[in-house]
């Protein structure tokens, strides 16, 4: 071992022992000792013990492997055959628990031999059984999603628009939902615009409409807790899906129970009565 190092160290040096003179090869020869006993012996069972070799998967293999469908329509309430173009034979989709399907797609689903994975609705204490949900063009994509939200929850969701991103007034979106609340058409309402206040000064000039902009879900249970608020309204331009989506379980998952809070309620009731014409 020490031969083959020396002459490793040598050639590696740019020369070979025997250009060395004689009377300077030991002092060659004690320096590579030296060097040696520097480094570390490695264990000859480590070395010889080879490692077992990992399974490698692609990512986009991993990704299919670690799913339990192979597609996710879960955000639409109405499956088209467009949604279902594409897939193989046997493929599972995932849809939403209500959703419904257009003849096409029930054909392809049929001829197909497609698997339907329906989303399971989460488990929680809703206080409201039924939603009427409105937005302006600000606020259209987030009704979309939020009433699938809704309906995956068990909520009856009463859709009254708008029904695209062309511009609307929101007042009249406001007192469409406002008008099905004071009504008893629907439990509660909820309205999204691009701030959320101005559907909620057009909701609250409904008689019995007591509408709350909210912007975090301390503010929603509050609401409905102490002011027993009826209509939320929310701010696309203030907040992002996911903290929508919790601004409205925290609204129709609370109620008012307090008499001290049911009596100032009471009084919001008579001043509003008061001033009716």
């Amino acid at each position: 071992m020490y031969r083959s190092c020396s002459s490793w160290l040598g050639r590696n040096a740019g020369f070979e022992m025997s250009s060395i003179p004689i009377d300077q090869r030991e002092k060659v020869r004690e320096l590579v000792r030296q060097v040696l006993a520097t480094v570390p012996v490695e264990d000859a069972a480590q070395t010889d013990a080879a490692p077992e070799p990992e399974h490698v998967i692609v990512n986009s293999l991993r990704d299919k492997l670690g799913r339990d469908w192979d597609r996710d329509e879960s955000a639409r309430t109405l499956i088209t055959e467009d949604d279902l173009r594409g897939l193989e034979p046997g493929s599972r989709v995932r849809v939403a628990a209500a959703a419904k399907f257009t003849p096409l797609a029930e054909d392809i689903v049929r001829e197909n031999e497609l698997v339907l994975i329906r989303k399971e609705p989460r488990q929680f204490t809703s206080k409201v059984r039924s939603v009427a949900i409105g937005a302006d063009h600000g606020g259209f994509r987030s009704k979309q999603q939020l009433s699938t939200f809704l309906a995956d929850l068990g909520i009856n969701v009463r859709d009254v628009g708008t029904y695209s991103e062309d511009p609307v007034d929101y007042p009249d979106i406001a007192h469409d939902v406002a008008r099905a609340v004071s009504s008893g058409r629907a439990d509660i309402g909820i309205l999204i615009d691009g701030a959320g206040i101005g559907s909620a000064i057009a909701a609250n000039k409904v008689p019995g409409v007591r509408a709350a902009q909210c912007y975090n879900t301390a503010l929603a249970r509050n609401s409905r807790e102490h002011n027993g608020a009826n209509v939320l309204t929310l701010g696309a331009g203030q907040n992002s899906l996911d903290e929508m989506k919790a601004i409205v379980e925290a609204f129709i998952s609370t109620a008012i129970a307090e008499e001290r809070h049911k009596k100032r309620v009471a009084k919001i009731d008579t001043i509003d009565r008061q001033y009716r014409v």
